[in-house]
């Protein structure tokens, strides 16, 4: 089992030794090599430590942990980052859109465990790319329509905006998206994943267990063979029978 060495940065004393703790009970593979109170220790401790991954509390007094990286050339970003927060759930919504990974407080022993093991899974990852998306989606003023969503794709990851998206396949833990310039992108994530970070989109519906649907591109609703749909570009989207009054009403 490979050593991944980590360091805490929360202003609150209590959360920065409760989350220590949880790691050293569940998580043996993860090694806190500094607890510190605020970013500039924090950023001091990277330096010195060099780590894998970084537990980094968002509101801290000072230094938001959003500035994280401003400390850094982009060349000397090879940590990921798992965000603690007690954001609520509108901004969670972003942190979703963002592909940016989170626990929040108070920290469960389950959420820890699922996070380090998806930071095992995935340690090629754009952390710049990522929080600037985040950054991004947590401002407010701007309406869900004008975020963009971040999707993995093999080692790289694409920026979209959501009315890009024509339609969504879901396959097993894979997700194919297919977009209006008619290119195709194969996703690590699930429909499931989709489905909850476009939720706050009312044009997006999930018209069956397979399929996640802009429902501006739909062009036809065909009632032989079970019932589908024509979408725009020459595609077509399985519709369950019980999901079709739904359509009609998400329609008006």
């Amino acid at each position: 089992m490979s050593i991944i060495k980590s360091i805490i940065i929360d202003d609150e004393p209590k959360a920065r030794v409760l989350l220590n703790a949880i790691i050293e009970q569940y998580c043996p593979e993860v090694r806190v090599e500094a607890l510190c109170n605020d970013l500039p220790s924090g950023i001091k401790a990277i330096k010195k430590h060099k780590p894998d991954l970084i537990f980094l509390d968002i509101e801290m007094p000072g230094h938001s942990g959003l500035e994280l990286l401003d400390f850094f050339d982009e060349e000397e970003v090879n940590f990921g980052i798992i965000f603690t927060t007690a954001y609520n759930e509108y901004a969670l919504q972003a942190f979703k859109f963002s592909a940016i990974d989170y626990l929040l407080k108070p920290i469960q022993h389950t959420q820890l465990i699922e996070a380090v093991e998806r930071f095992s899974r995935k340690k090629e990852q754009s952390q710049n790319q990522q929080l600037k998306a985040l950054q991004n989606n947590l401002n407010v003023s701007k309406s869900w329509e004008e975020k963009r969503i971040v999707v993995p794709n093999g080692q790289n990851y694409k920026l979209l905006s959501p009315s890009d998206i024509l339609m969504i396949k879901g396959e097993g833990s894979y997700s194919e998206l297919y977009l209006q310039d008619g290119t195709r992108i194969l996703a690590s994530r699930n429909l499931k994943h989709f489905e909850e970070i476009l939720s706050h989109i009312p044009y997006f519906f999930r018209t069956h267990k397979s399929y996640l649907v802009n429902l501006q591109t739909v062009v036809e609703f065909v009632k032989s063979d079970g019932g589908y749909l024509n979408i725009k570009g020459g595609l077509v989207a399985g519709i369950s029978p019980e999901k079709v009054d739904e359509f009609w009403e998400r329609l008006k």
